[in-house]
């Protein structure tokens, strides 16, 4: 069923479009792609809105979350959504999600909690917590087949490869010897300040600078923690007496994870071959 819909949302077949209504549905079609990328991510949230706090069957709420997020990784695979390498590099996002979540809640830190009781928990992290940094690259994985992404001009792998590096690093080290951040956005910046993704939402390619694309996923993942704070999955230590909105500055880091997801999945094979690397 959804290889039919997919077969349907890539067919680039030329259309007999112009002015407002090639603009209104191309921008309809981009919509609708996009809500298909965000497959793993809505099932994933559906559950986190469906799960009394309670949890179920005397289960709590986060041992059944890790369940449901395993049993939607492996339908996925099972039904071609995503490949086996696929989800191996959906798992070194689970890794790396893990690490910095215990790192983060651990007693030195605090920067957030997990407040809620789990089998699962371990160094107070829920195991489910990973699957929301692997669905940032699950989303990122199914966006590049649907829009047919291509990349203009990225920086050398192993000069992208650094920056990401250190931006995981910072994550760390600002809580010891400063928040480097905006030094790293505008390394960033200008490393990809040339790269643009070519992209394909009905049957003409389009483009936009990569780092605005960066900067709009950050945007909608800062969204979705304010979703994921406010149903109380995780808080955030001024969230603890009432809830408040995510501060902004949270966007700017999930915007500069974004750029090390992305460097990550940039390392797959079939993915490889649609970048074109600056030679100058």
């Amino acid at each position: 069923m959804l290889s039919a819909i997919d077969s349907f949302l890539m067919d680039d077949r030329p259309r007999s479009l112009a002015g407002l209504k090639r603009g209104l549905t191309e921008f309809l079609w981009f919509g609708i792609k996009e809500a298909r990328a965000c497959l793993f991510v809505g099932l994933f949230f559906a559950a986190i809105f469906l799960m009394p706090r309670a949890g179920l069957f005397g289960i709590p709420r986060y041992d059944l979350l890790l369940v449901v997020a395993v049993a939607i990784q492996l339908w996925m695979v099972r039904v071609k959504l995503e490949t086996w390498d696929e989800l191996k590099a959906v798992c070194l996002f689970h890794a790396v999600g893990f690490a910095l979540e215990a790192f983060k809640v651990s007693g030195n830190i605090q920067s957030w909690s997990y407040p809620d009781f789990g089998y699962t928990k371990i160094f107070g992290v829920p195991l489910f917590s990973g699957f929301m940094y692997a669905a940032i690259g699950s989303y990122i994985v199914q966006a590049w087949r649907l829009l047919d992404i291509r990349v203009r001009h990225h920086p050398p792998y192993w000069m992208a490869t650094a920056i990401a590096v250190l931006i995981y690093v910072n994550f760390f080290t600002h809580h010891y010897i400063g928040d480097y951040r905006w030094y790293l956005a505008a390394c960033a910046l200008g490393l990809y300040s040339r790269s643009t993704v070519v992209f394909r939402p009905l049957d003409r390619d389009r483009r936009m600078p990569l780092m605005l694309g960066f900067v709009l996923t950050g945007f909608f993942i800062w969204m979705a923690e304010n979703i994921g704070t406010f149903w109380g999955v995780w808080r955030y230590p001024n969230q603890l007496g009432a809830w408040s909105a995510v501060h902004i500055s949270k966007w700017s880091s999930w915007s500069l994870l974004v750029i090390m997801t992305f460097t990550i999945v940039a390392s797959l094979k079939h993915v490889k071959a649609k970048i074109h690397i600056a030679q100058d």
